[in-house]
């Protein structure tokens, strides 16, 4: 018999969202199995990047909770829950557009490094060895994610689709169990899309599980294991990618007759 709390890395129950008298969530409930990839799909407004925000500590629930590997989280401050292990992009891109690509990889990558600033300042050795792993473990995050021969340039002189990849490496230099992936593919053109979504299917295949929401249907019926449909701050379906393109409610709330367009 399989042990739900050792298989759900991500465990959302009941949760509610009232802002003034606009209620965003209505008691969304739903779980996220570890080493898959999960979509969040609906229309604008259906509560995607509210439920985001409850998950890495932007907001605090009117009501609900939100466990991850089995421990309540949503009491916890951004910076925290990032320590526990779940990172996120954002919808609009969050780069340091002065810093170069490498420099912003290492940004993720000191947000997660524990040590005392008194302690690293009496000892310099220390600190300049730590910094010397974290450009080496920044460099090898370019080389997975493609952008090591752009290490030196600056992230504002990239295009849209290497931006997007690059906040995805930012996110994973914190180490993350979790990583939330917020519409990765929008603005993308059909190769950029192709590259995020087989970056996104490689960082599965690391071990790291997947929690994304994204507009091109595409993209979510090829790389997802299971999917959730919100629509008005409720969730109104989940299952495989096949259960959803034949689920009558979803087809009249969301999917339209086309079913695959975005």
């Amino acid at each position: 018999m399989t042990d739900d709390r050792k298989e759900n890395i991500l465990e959302i129950e009941n949760l509610g969202m009232i802002f003034g008298g606009l209620t965003a969530l209505v008691g969304a409930r739903f779980h996220v199995k570890r080493g898959t990839i999960k979509a969040i799909i609906g229309p604008n407004g259906a509560g995607k990047t509210t439920l985001y925000n409850i998950i890495t500590g932007f907001l605090s629930p009117t009501r609900g909770s939100v466990r991850f590997k089995g421990k309540k989280i949503n009491n916890l401050k951004p910076h925290q829950i990032a320590m526990q292990g779940i990172s996120r992009s954002f919808q609009t891109i969050e780069l340091f557009d002065n810093m170069t690509v490498l420099e912003n990889v290492m940004v993720g990558c000191h947000s997660r490094v524990k040590s005392s600033f008194i302690i690293s300042g009496l000892n310099l050795s220390s600190v300049r060895r730590k910094e010397k792993l974290i450009k080496e473990k920044s460099m090898d995050i370019l080389k997975f994610i493609g952008l090591a021969d752009k290490y030196n340039e600056k992230a504002d002189s990239l295009p849209l689709g290497e931006r997007k990849i690059l906040e995805i490496g930012r996110a994973l230099a914190s180490d993350p169990e979790l990583i939330c992936l917020d519409e990765p593919a929008a603005g993308l053109n059909e190769t950029e899309t192709h590259i995020a979504s087989s970056l996104i299917k490689a960082i599965k295949e690391k071990g790291i599980t997947v929690l994304l929401v994204e507009h091109d249907m595409k993209v979510v019926m090829n790389i997802s294991d299971e999917i959730i449909v919100l629509n008005n701050g409720e969730v109104i379906a989940e299952g495989t990618p096949k259960d959803i393109q034949n689920n009558p409610c979803v087809i009249e709330a969301y999917l339209g007759d086309g079913r695959h367009d975005a």
